[in-house]
């Protein structure tokens, strides 16, 4: 597919700061399994690739907004326009040595997502859409799966780590969601999860307490691949909520009634 210049330059910059995390990913596993000095190296891989990140994008469009989860935000001479960038969604897993983790790039446009990229650099998998144009991987356009049947489906979630608030409800969830469905996955980033979805990997996903960074570019990729994405809450924004639920068309309001409760 030959994206617009926009998409191209996100493409660009997501491949090489991930030529950058691979390198750094192959350092993880000799490291000393040491919290503090895996954790710092790890932060700092993050780090670097948000620097590629940013140079590669804001030298493109010197004009636009900036969004990250390292750099925080900053507004441009454009005040229309705003890059949304995770340049490491996965950090556990990176730390831990798991090849599943993501950049993540989207574009927004007048508080619309209008372009997202998600790259898993060790599977060399790019997940990409812009609106109205379709939703790719690679070179393959991506279509939502095809299931209606929650019996048949399996779904992807985030599990609250470290005593976090919203356990209880995520708990509550899957009591009322494991009996009716073929299974629950949770492999560490949100940016995939969305993105699995998108492939038909995933029939639906579903997560609270997320960040702009870790859901924009996925929205966009889900909905031109034909899913239905809707906050957890009705009648709330995503972005600003960071709650979300999505799922193919045959499956959504099934899906969304049972995690609604």
């Amino acid at each position: 597919m030959l994206g617009s210049a926009n998409l191209n330059i996100m493409i660009r910059a997501a491949r090489k700061a991930g030529r950058s995390l691979v390198k750094d990913f192959r350092e993880v596993e000799n490291l000393q399994v040491s919290m503090k000095g895996a954790g710092d190296f790890v932060s700092r891989a993050d780090l670097a690739a948000e620097r590629i990140l940013k140079q590669e994008l804001r030298e493109a469009r010197p004009t636009y907004g900036w969004l990250a989860e390292e750099g925080g935000g900053e507004d441009g001479e454009d005040p229309t326009r705003r890059w949304i960038v995770d340049p490491l969604d996965g950090t556990t897993n990176f730390l831990h040595g798991l090849p599943h983790w993501a950049i993540s790039i989207a574009l927004e446009h007048k508080g619309k997502i209008v372009a997202g990229v998600i790259f898993d650099p060790a599977k060399d998998e790019m997940f990409f859409a812009e609106k109205g144009e379709g939703a790719w991987l690679n070179d393959s356009r991506l279509r939502v799966s095809g299931r209606s049947k929650m019996i048949e489906s399996i779904f992807a979630t985030g599990l609250p780590f470290g005593g976090r608030s919203d356990l209880p409800a995520t708990l509550q969830d899957l009591a009322r969601l494991m009996p009716a469905c073929a299974g629950v996955r949770r492999w560490g980033s949100a940016a995939l999860d969305l993105a699995y979805v998108a492939a038909g990997r995933y029939d639906g996903y579903w997560e609270r307490r997320l960040n702009p960074w870790d859901l924009a570019a996925g929205l966009v990729i889900v909905r031109e691949a034909g899913g239905l994405v809707g906050p957890l809450t009705e009648g709330e924004e995503i972005l600003s909520s960071g709650e979300v639920i999505c799922a193919n068309e045959a499956i959504f309001d099934r899906f969304a009634q049972v995690i609604r409760g």
